[in-house]
């Protein structure tokens, strides 16, 4: 089992979600955050005062899944929310010691989606 963490451009995000759904990849959850990466930093002008903007919208995407799924999964982030700027994200894949489905009380590999 892995959870998969991606960080992605927001304008990316529909692109990703379909690779993914046609990956039959199920179960995610999606955050709106702020960061930099390699990024350049924007000067904007904002009442007459110079502001610099340090930090750029991105999506994170949290995907739990089991052993079989990690490749593609990471292959259709990769395929898909690539636009070959700075900034097209990152991807971590990260172990996970134990998964438990509330609704249910399965466990781990059962507990994950999708499964194989």
């Amino acid at each position: 089992m892995k959870l998969i963490v991606a960080i992605v451009r927001p304008e990316k995000l529909n692109d990703v979600l379909e690779a993914l759904y046609k990956e039959e990849v199920r179960g995610l959850t999606i955050t709106l955050a702020r960061g930099h990466g390699g990024e350049l930093e924007s000067v904007e002008t904002y009442r007459g005062t110079t502001v610099k903007m340090a930090l750029v919208d991105k999506v994170r995407l949290d995907i739990g899944v089991s052993e079989p799924f990690v490749e593609r999964t990471v292959q259709a982030i990769m395929r898909s929310g690539r636009t070959g700027e700075v900034g097209d994200g990152k991807i971590f894949v990260l172990p996970v010691q134990k998964v438990y489905r509330i609704r249910t009380g399965e466990e781990d590999v059962e507990a994950v989606t999708p499964l194989v």
